[in-house]
Parts: C-alpha cells; sequence; structure tokens
C-alpha cells in the first residue's frame, strides 16, 4: 500500500458536535492521523475536557469554540472565527445533531424548526462558507456530514429528524456535484443504532434495544469508533475518487430483508 496514503499531516479539520459521541470520536481520530482540530460543541466543559484529551493523546492543536448551532445566524461569524484561530479549514465534519421524538401528529412547528435548524440548515451554511474560503485559497477540500438510517428510511415519531436527514443526504449530493469543479469533495456516513447519550433513552429501554439486535447482522449496538475508519478514508488521499456518496456504518441493518 503507498504510504502516507491515510496521512492528514498538515491538514486542519472542523468538527461539529464534537464535544462527545460520534463527533468526539472522529475529531480525536483524525489529530491521530495527524490533522490538527477545531472543535465546536454547545458545552464549554465538554469542550475543554475534548480538548485536553486530544492534545494528550496526539500533541495535535487542538481549537475550541462553544456554539448553539441552532443559532442560525451566528453560524457564518463562528466559521469565520475558525479560519481567524486556525488559518483556515480543510476538513469540514458536519456531526451536530438533535433530534425529538413525537407522534407527528402533535409535532410542534417550534420543535420541527430546531431540528431541522440543528441538522440541515446549519449544515447548509457551514458548507457554504467551507466552500467559499476553500475557492478564495484556491485550494481543495473534504466535507463528510453525519447523516443517519434515516437517510434510507423512517420509523414513527421521528417525521422532523428523517426528513432533516434526508435533506443532508440530498444536500450531500447535490453540492457533491456542484463542487467538484472546486476540487470539494462531499460525502456522508450514515451510522446505524450508536450507543451515544443522545441514544441513552432507546438504549435503556429493553423493548427497543431488543429491536435493534434483531435488525442488526452484527447484534450489536454500535460504537461511536466504528465509524472512524470511514471518516479517516474520506478525508485522506485514500478518498480521492469518491464523491457524493453515503456509507452506512450499520453492522448490516440496511442489508436486512
Amino acid at each position: 500500500m503507498e504510504n502516507g496514503l491515510f496521512d492528514l499531516d498538515g491538514k486542519r479539520a472542523l468538527v461539529t458536535g464534537a464535544g462527545r459521541g460520534i463527533g468526539l470520536a472522529v475529531a480525536r481520530a483524525l489529530a491521530r492521523q495527524g490533522a490538527d482540530v477545531a472543535l465546536v460543541a454547545r458545552t464549554q466543559g465538554q469542550l475543554q475536557a475534548a480538548k485536553e484529551q486530544i492534545e494528550t493523546e496526539t500533541g495535535r492543536t487542538v481549537w475550541v469554540f462553544p456554539a448553539d448551532l441552532a443559532e442560525v445566524k451566528h453560524v457564518g461569524r463562528l466559521f469565520e472565527e475558525v479560519v481567524r484561530a486556525t488559518g483556515g479549514v480543510d476538513i469540514l465534519v458536519n456531526c451536530a445533531g438533535t433530534t425529538v421524538r413525537e407522534p407527528s401528529e402533535d409535532a410542534s412547528l417550534e420543535s420541527f424548526q430546531r431540528v431541522m435548524d440543528v441538522n440541515l440548515t446549519e449544515v447548509l451554511l457551514l458548507c457554504q462558507a467551507f466552500c467559499r474560503q476553500r475557492k478564495q485559497a484556491g485550494r481543495p477540500g473534504r466535507i463528510i456530514n453525519i447523516g443517519s438510517l434515516a437517510c434510507h428510511a423512517a420509523r414513527p415519531t421521528i417525521a422532523a429528524y428523517a426528513c432533516s436527514k434526508m435533506g443532508v443526504l440530498a444536500l450531500t449530493r447535490t453540492l457533491a456535484v456542484e463542487w467538484a469543479k472546486y476540487g470539494i469533495h462531499v460525502n456522508a456516513i450514515g451510522p446505524g443504532y450508536i450507543a451515544t447519550d443522545l441514544t441513552a433513552p432507546l438504549q435503556a429501554d429493553a423493548q427497543f434495544s431488543q429491536w435493534v439486535l434483531s435488525k442488526t447482522p452484527l447484534n450489536r449496538w454500535g460504537r461511536p469508533e466504528d465509524l472512524v475508519g470511514t471518516a479517516i478514508l474520506l478525508a485522506s488521499r485514500a478518498g480521492d475518487f469518491i464523491t457524493g456518496q453515503i456509507f452506512y456504518v450499520d453492522g448490516g441493518w440496511t442489508a436486512l430483508v
């Protein structure tokens, strides 16, 4: 295998939702491959802990930016702050996400809009800011959007989440086609059911957890670390001919009839 195919030395990555769970796992993995990382999350304490962990493990430079990405009007300013601090971003990982579980007939416009803002609108805005920066610098870039099994199919009580994640997939494919001329690769990862704080209520529901296992050929919940290999592939030279794709890391869920 060619040496350095997965190396990210000299690259700078921006990872949202990086305080815990999948975002933190991906940020750690990119840093282990040589990237300096900028972390965005709502909670200062989580960000500081993540910063210390990554710096201790890897020796890479880590910046932290506390922000609530539901405040979409501030997203452009946030990206400008990141660029000023880092000197530029080569890799953008959109991992921040939220959900609400409620019968669709009872869903409020406010809860629907918040999920859409966090899961889709801010993704578009960060992708746009990233594209403008890459064009101005005359350099290529990589965007990795974290999707979901809901990019493939839905289940009851997650209308807003499913709409937002299916939108992420459509956005990923559209931007990949449109921005290939700028050397910007845009791909998505669709996690299966991953054991994180966000899914803790589902894990604690014995009936639901058994349903998850019954639908997952590998017969376990995923771990955030299960996604890092795919993220490294898409961020590195190993993914040079991949764009507009979604990779389901789901323990075989989408392969099962």
